[in-house]
């Protein structure tokens, strides 16, 4: 890092971390392709992350490229307040084409957190037209995030991450993640019936006729890669049907293919009202987000003199939704939702080998999302934060980028990754783990 750009840094703020313990140990990147990134040294580093969860074909992949040129060349912007453009109808077209049962109602965004906001005003709003109007609140988890702007913060229960910005809009409620009550059952799946029950429990205890949503990642990152049963969620629909609640499903993370199957929806058998998306449907291109509801929510703003009443300059971008095409097409023709499984269950295998290390005690997640959870020792159980901040560390100086939080660690790298690419970044995180050992 050179003077001018740690004057420049010093003019602005990095997301979730000190600008001033980040000039300690910078990483300023400067290009990237396929699984890589350099940073202004020219060292190379693995993305073992997907930039963040994002870059589902890798870097600068030709297609996208080619998609954006194209578009380019016929259309940049659309006027929003007078119509759409014709490619942003393909948009919705492609999108509705593999989303789960008839969550084909899309909107196009700029992002996830806005599509999360987009959802939580669409299902106040679809209560207030369908005869509801008093179903206001919505139920999520301690743990979960769900997005930078107020609603979705709300909705977030990220602790400290919203702390500054407190007090929150009201009508959000929480209940904990079934980790929360593992180690109170005999099995993970008692674990998970409880916690699932929660949500009608509290749905009960606050008046079914003010609760409009629940609001789940499927996988929640945050929380340390969670990966609840499919009964778990199983349950949760069964208590939103009885009580006529809308159930949101966060999968900005887990959307188009990560965890083995287009959506995390069908990796679990089980089919909310809305899925938001966003991250890995534009591969890091360019910002991209989409609301997918039930086409029957999306007809009681049909009528004439109603319209949803929420709107972005950007939403439905025609260069962002050639990019989206793009990739769903992608992972269609090349079937990588199933390579994801296959790679997932391969990196899952190599990283169960990390137990041996004494301080690792579990490995989670579904297909190219993986946690693993740090201990400091197997018999007690208690979190090993040490260990994951000197982990942060030692993975940067031998090249791999991973998310370390800090008593747990993710491993979510692109979908396009094969076996030998699998075997060398793990390679990489043994060697970082057990260096980050040998530190502390």
């Amino acid at each position: 890092m050179d003077a001018r750009q740690e004057k420049l840094l010093r003019r602005t703020f990095l997301d979730y971390q000190s600008t001033a313990e980040f000039m300690n140990n910078p990483l300023i990147v400067s290009r990237a392709e396929g699984l890589y990134y350099w940073d202004t040294d020219g060292k190379r580093y693995f993305d073992g992350i997907s930039g963040i969860y994002s870059t589902l074909l890798g870097h600068r992949h030709p297609r996208i490229a080619e998609a954006m040129r194209a578009q380019w060349d016929k259309l940049a912007f659309a006027p929003p307040m007078h119509g759409t453009a014709d490619v942003t109808l393909d948009f919705v077209e492609r999108l509705g084409s593999v989303t789960p049962d008839d969550l084909n109602y899309v909107k196009a965004f700029s992002g996830g957190s806005e599509s999360m906001e987009a959802a939580i005003k669409f299902t106040r709003q679809y209560f207030k037209q369908s005869g509801h109007p008093n179903k206001y609140k919505f139920i999520s988890r301690y743990q979960a995030y769900h997005g930078a702007t107020m609603g979705a913060m709300a909705a977030s229960g990220t602790g400290e991450r919203k702390t500054p910005f407190e007090p929150a809009p009201p009508g959000f409620l929480k209940v904990f993640p079934p980790t929360h009550y593992r180690d109170r059952f005999g099995d993970w799946d008692e674990a998970n019936r409880f916690a699932a029950q929660q949500f009608e429990d509290v749905i009960i205890s606050e008046d079914p006729a003010t609760v409009a949503g629940i609001i789940l990642e499927p996988v929640s990152n945050t929380g340390g890669v969670i990966t609840p049963t499919d009964e778990y969620f199983q349950i949760i629909r069964d208590t939103c049907d009885r009580h006529n609640v809308v159930l949101i499903y966060d999968e900005i993370i887990t959307g188009f293919g990560r965890t083995g199957a287009m959506f995390a929806a069908h990796t679990f058998g089980v089919t909310p009202d809305i899925i938001c998306g966003s991250k890995g449907l534009s591969s890091g291109a360019i910002p991209l987000g989409a609301l997918m509801a039930r086409e029957g929510m999306g007809e009681h703003f049909y009528e004439p003199g109603e319209n949803f009443a929420h709107g972005h300059t950007y939403a439905g971008h025609p260069l962002a939704c050639a990019v989206g095409i793009a990739v769903v097409d992608e992972i269609v023709e090349r079937g990588l939702d199933t390579h994801a499984r296959e790679m997932g269950d391969y990196l899952a295998a190599k990283l169960e080998g990390l137990k041996s290390l004494g301080v690792v005690r579990e490995v989670r997640g579904k297909g190219l999302l993986r946690g693993v959870e740090l201990v400091k020792d197997t018999s007690s159980l208690k979190p090993f934060p040490e260990l994951g901040r000197a982990l942060k560390k030692t993975a940067l100086q031998n090249g791999v980028i991973l998310r370390v939080d800090p008593s747990w660690f993710a491993v979510v790298p692109a979908l396009i990754i094969d076996k030998p690419q699998v075997d060398e970044l793990f390679d990489l995180v043994e060697k970082s783990l057990k260096d980050a050992l040998d530190q502390i």
